[in-house]
């Protein structure tokens, strides 16, 4: 057996001391933790590619309409539950510049990350009719959206949108909406881990599904407007972020200002709901509720009970950013768009040795480069992939955590940087001497 840039003896036994039993299932957490020690214990330094941390510096906008408010004595006020006024009217603006969809500001609701607005929108929809008691996921996902249903104890369906794009979607979907048991539709766009993008037929099938089948949607925009085939950057002007919105009145939007603005340790983001599933009444949420609608079951019960409101000088961080977005005054996508150009340089390195993309379409067009992308190598399995990949340094996650059927990795550009990508071609290029 060929000798490792880390020996194997140390990755092993870090592994085992975390109590991983089967590192094929290994959490993002798990794998981070096994990279650290393993990288403290060698001295030899780790390539990170399983943590989707925003790798560039928090947007100044927001950090000085932040400070700002801290200095004018925000903290020591409760913020309204319903968020701040400020902030819900630049959502809603938001929304219509790059979305072009008309979401009331009072549907726009501040929340601790897309994470607390999943979170709250699973209970609103688990909840909103007692025979319809569980989630469809179109995955690959976010793994942890299925644990906040295991938390919950909500039941959940998946299936891998990998062979079922284009016409093959409507049947799939139809085959478990028809059965009468789905609560909410869940699916990320630009998607986690595959960065696939589905477009404006397949969410026209999803929305019209949705409504069909009386299924509230939740479209997960964490990537939003990342696909940077496409120039999403002028407000109110097409082509527009893909949604569903077009095509029901189903829907949640989590907006998220962690990836797109890079403000992620402040925990911020926008529910922003349908205005016709916001004053919808459903009888088993007014009998639970005193009678109240969605949209403010979600807040005044939901919201409530998880934090008692959002982070009241973030909100004024965030409603800086959505409105320099809307008003032209901030091209967000320019500062990200250096993860595309990580992106497609390490695409180039891991295929010239011996590595394929996984998810390599989005149906006649090649996949976009961006915040993801997935690798696989001949012969191996995604956790063998992931555990000898340890060996060489280099540390990602198994898509068989994200509801993948396919095998292989995901890789995440942020943590990259340009002084690493020769540290990532030498290893690369002696994994695959070593496994030809």
């Amino acid at each position: 057996m060929n000798e490792t840039p880390i020996k194997r003896e140390i990755v092993d036994k870090a592994i085992a001391d975390l109590g991983i039993q089967d590192f094929s299932k290994a959490t993002i957490r798990e794998v981070k933790s096994v990279a650290a020690r393993s990288e403290r214990e060698s001295g030899v330094e780790f390539i990170k590619l399983e943590m989707g941390i925003p790798g560039l510096p928090a947007s100044q906008i927001g950090v000085a309409a932040q400070v700002k408010a801290l200095q004018e004595g925000i903290a020591h006020s409760y913020p309204d539950i319903q968020g701040l006024p400020a902030l819900k009217e630049a959502a809603s603006r938001f929304v219509k510049a790059f979305i072009g969809v008309d979401i009331n500001a009072e549907g726009c609701i501040p929340v601790c990350g897309s994470m607390q607005g999943t979170f709250a929108s699973f209970l609103c929809c688990s909840q909103a009719d007692t025979k319809r008691d569980t989630v469809l996921f179109i995955d690959p996902g976010f793994p942890v959206q299925k644990m906040q249903l295991q938390v919950m104890g909500v039941k959940y369906e998946t299936f891998d949108v990998y062979d079922y794009r284009g016409d093959k979607l409507g049947p799939k979907l139809e085959s478990y909406l028809q059965q009468g048991n789905i609560c909410a539709i869940v699916y990320s766009n630009p998607n986690n881990p595959s960065w696939i993008c589905l477009n404006e037929n397949e969410l026209q099938t999803i929305g019209e599904l949705s409504q069909r089948y009386d299924a509230i949607v939740m479209e997960d925009l964490a990537y939003f407007a990342m696909d940077f085939r496409r120039n999403l950057s002028t407000p109110f002007e097409p082509p527009y972020q893909a949604t569903v919105a077009r095509y029901t009145d189903n829907y949640i939007l989590l907006i998220s200002g962690s990836k797109a603005f890079s403000y992620a340790g402040e925990r911020i983001g926008v529910a922003c709901i349908a205005n016709k599933l916001f004053h919808r009444h459903y009888p088993a949420l007014a009998q639970r509720y005193e009678g109240l609608p969605f949209g403010l079951v979600f807040s005044t019960r939901m919201l409530y009970a998880l934090s008692s409101g959002t982070s009241h000088s973030a909100q004024y961080a965030m409603a800086a950013m959505l409105k320099a977005a809307a008003d032209g005054d901030y091209d967000f996508r320019k500062e990200v768009h250096v993860y595309a150009d990580r992106a497609h340089r390490m695409k180039q390195i891991f295929r010239q040795n011996g590595f394929v993309i996984v998810y390599d379409r989005d149906l006649d067009e090649e996949i976009a480069d961006g915040f993801y992308f997935t690798i696989g190598y001949p012969g191996m399995t995604g956790g063998q992939l992931s555990r000898e990949l340890l060996y060489y340094g280099v540390s990602a996650i198994n898509l068989d955590t994200t509801g993948s059927q396919q095998q292989g990795l995901r890789v995440c550009t942020s943590f990259v940087n340009s002084t690493q990508f020769a540290m990532l071609e030498e290893r690369m290029k002696r994994f695959h001497e070593d496994h030809t």
